[in-house]
């Protein structure tokens, strides 16, 4: 008989973790999931710091990139002796509601868009109940085709020989094109109001707007697709004289919001705008050489007008939201979390976690600086 199997086993000893690991491991597993949600807030925050960094950089680009396309093109397709109507400018918008950003205006015409340039042959004015004719041959210049022209906005402008210098907006109803180029006419109806350049001057006999009194001016005159272009910023979404919802504007609070206003239609193309500025140099004096960047004046005449030759662009763009990622005070003077000053417009010494950011440009306007090159003035 084996006596070994009979022999009792020992008991063994219960396996397990003893209340105070249980405590020390527990605390240790906490300690190491608020470390990552810790981390991970972090970071999120950082994340939507970022995303809203990065929404500002790409609204203040491509609106700059707007502006200053528009701003080369400027009296294009206008004879030269109509350049001082290819730019005008506020200087601190007077419309917008008290505050501190009081931001700048820019008004463009050109045929900035589609190319033409037609020659009137005779003309009766405003009303006339006779079309305009234009020269033999006028249509065949252009790959257009007749449709291509109805409802579409002319600036008809007279000889620019003759002393008048008044420019009518009007919109064509039909053309009349018969084959071989002869007899071809527009028929008009009265085109919209729109803000041309120097319409908003005090001086009455500077005004573009309006019709020769001597019909005969306009023999030899030329007529041209009207692109007028106005950038402006709305600071706070209730601008004076604009109604939410109608032709384009946003409006209902909703501001800082960049508009390009073309012919009367109002086309937001950036948010987050904190302020717009634009400054302009040329020879004002007149000696000859270029004065340097200055705001709009608007007591400028016509002929200093026409001495710009550039355009100083300053946008500036603000986060939606305060930065949730910066801990402490921000370092002061560094202009990340508060406003500058730009041009005339001045900034602020209070930090308030918004980050900034400020894209500059400067360009020749391409059409009035020609005389530069061709005559050698400066």
């Amino acid at each position: 008989m084996n006596t070994k199997a009979l022999r009792p086993r020992p008991l063994r000893r219960a396996s397990g973790f003893t209340l105070i690991e249980l405590l020390v491991g527990s605390a240790l597993m906490l300690f190491v999931i608020v470390a990552a949600l810790s981390v991970y807030s972090k970071s999120n925050q950082i994340s939507v710091d970022q995303q809203q960094y990065t929404e500002i950089q790409h609204d203040v680009r491509s609106s700059m990139y707007l502006v200053m396309r528009d701003a080369r093109m400027a009296g294009s397709a206008l004879p030269e002796q109509f350049n001082m109507y290819a730019i005008d400018g506020v200087d601190n918008d007077p419309l917008v509601a008290a505050g501190q950003v009081r931001p700048d205006r820019l008004i463009l015409m050109g045929n900035m868009d589609d190319p033409l340039l037609l020659q009137i042959d005779t003309y009766g004015g405003a009303g006339a109940s006779t079309p305009l004719i234009l020269a033999n041959g006028s249509f065949e210049q252009y790959p257009y085709l007749d449709a291509d022209y109805v409802n579409r906005l002319i600036l008809i402008l007279p000889n620019p020989a003759a002393a008048c210098r008044l420019g009518e907006v009007r919109q064509i109803s039909a053309v009349t094109h018969p084959s071989g180029g002869m007899g071809e006419t527009l028929t008009l109806n009265a085109g919209p109001t729109i803000n041309l350049p120097s319409s908003k001057r005090l001086i009455l006999t500077e005004r573009l707007l309006g019709t020769c009194a001597d019909t005969s001016n306009y023999h030899g005159g030329t007529v041209t697709l009207v692109d007028v272009k106005e950038y402006w910023l709305d600071v706070t979404g209730n601008y004076s004289g604009l109604t939410a919802g109608l032709n384009g504007y946003i409006g209902g609070g909703v501001g800082g919001v960049l508009y390009q206003t073309k012919n009367g239609v109002h086309n937001p193309i950036a948010q987050n705008i904190e302020n717009f500025q634009v400054e302009y140099n040329g020879d004002f004096n007149p000696d000859g050489l270029l004065d340097g960047f200055v705001p709009w004046n608007s007591l400028w005449t016509l002929t200093q007008v026409s001495s710009i030759r550039q355009v100083r662009v300053q946008i500036l763009g603000r986060t939606a939201n305060a930065f949730v990622s910066v801990s402490g005070r921000p370092t002061g003077n560094i202009y990340h979390y508060r406003r500058p000053g730009l041009s005339n417009s001045p900034g602020t010494t209070t930090d308030d976690r918004r980050r900034r950011f400020l894209l500059e440009s400067t360009s020749n306007i391409r059409n009035l600086s020609l005389n530069i090159y061709n005559r050698g003035e400066r």
